[in-house]
């Protein structure tokens, strides 16, 4: 058994796999400076490539089984050949969930007080108001609700009026959320709320998902929080609609291209925070996410169901199956 790993690791991360793993494995920890040297010869890949990786290659080697994904995103393994065939797929979904809503509170409660104009003001040394507007009384909608946006929903229930969601699978329904739609009523949300947060996954299917005519469907002087990918929104069609006032402000932790060009017009509408990419950091992150390799490891040799399995197609697991430790 040979297991590669492609994430930040310490040595006792190291070591806790080691003992979470069958016994003699084999653990490499091939950094991103080796995954694609590596990955052939893998059982078990666990980690998230962030350079290019062969997959054809790694596909005619035949002797992976399993994809451990150290981030929630799996555009970085999901290709199609990997999609057909029988390597299982999971995911990090869900774990890194509580970091994520403090990064969707900041930027929607920075854009909701007007923080980009007073920070200018700071800057200019100008002590004077300027109007603000109020969470209170507003209809926020959540377009994905997997672990993330349920995560998301929890800490805003106390501060919003009402929240509703789409989701692939919408039966199971928190009850943080007042309404909870399939994903093809994504255009019903989004006339319906003053704030719509995406934390919906990147595929064929939610690449620029929010093109212009779906932004054109939002609520004027609504606001846009993508906590997703970049590309599921159409960053020319956002920029007409913030600079044009049919969108009041958008909060942006990730974008269309990364880094984020120094040319884009994002970087000059007044009423857009952004962050880069920075939604899942955290002191804990690897820690988290080697308790939740060790646990799919122990119950790979058991012949369990793993926590967090991807539905390949989809690209994303059910919900049922987040872990929650």
């Amino acid at each position: 058994m040979r297991i590669v790993l492609c994430f930040p690791v310490e040595p006792k991360h190291i070591e806790a796999i080691r003992r979470a793993a069958p016994a003699g494995a084999e653990i490499v920890d091939a950094g991103q400076e080796r995954v694609d040297e590596e990955l052939p010869s893998a059982d078990i890949f666990i980690g998230h490539a962030k350079v290019p990786v062969d997959w054809d290659r790694v596909l005619a080697a035949g002797r992976l089984q399993w994809i451990q994904s150290s981030a929630a995103g799996l555009d970085h393994c999901l290709v199609p050949g990997v999609i057909d065939s029988e390597i299982v797929v999971t995911s990090a979904s869900g774990l890194f969930a509580p970091q994520v809503t403090e990064q969707t509170l900041a930027l929607l409660l920075g854009l909701i007080r007007s923080l980009p104009t007073f920070m200018e003001a700071t800057r200019r040394r100008e002590f004077i108001r300027r109007p603000t507007d109020d969470l209170r009384g507003k209809t926020v909608g959540i377009v994905g609700l997997g672990g993330n946006g349920r995560c998301i929903s929890r800490a805003l229930a106390p501060l919003c009026e009402r929240i509703i969601a789409t989701d692939y699978f919408p039966h199971t329904q928190p009850r943080e959320v007042d309404q909870l739609w399939s994903a093809d009523l994504v255009d019903r949300l989004v006339g319906e709320s003053d704030v719509v947060i995406l934390t919906l996954p990147l595929n064929a299917q939610t690449h620029h998902y929010f093109d212009a005519a779906r932004i054109a469907k939002m609520r004027p002087g609504s606001y846009l929080i993508n906590v997703a990918r970049g590309p599921v929104v159409e960053e020319a069609a956002l920029v007409e609609a913030l600079e044009s006032g049919h969108l009041r402000g958008a909060g942006l932790d990730v974008t269309e291209v990364e880094p984020l060009p120094g040319d884009s017009r994002l970087w000059e509408c007044p009423q857009v925070i952004i962050t880069p990419h920075v939604g899942a950091q955290s002191a804990r992150r690897v820690d988290d996410t080697v308790r939740l390799v060790c646990e799919n490891l122990s119950r790979w040799q058991a012949g369990e169901p793993l926590y967090n399995r991807v539905d390949k197609r989809l690209g994303f697991p059910n919900p049922d199956t987040l872990w929650n430790a």
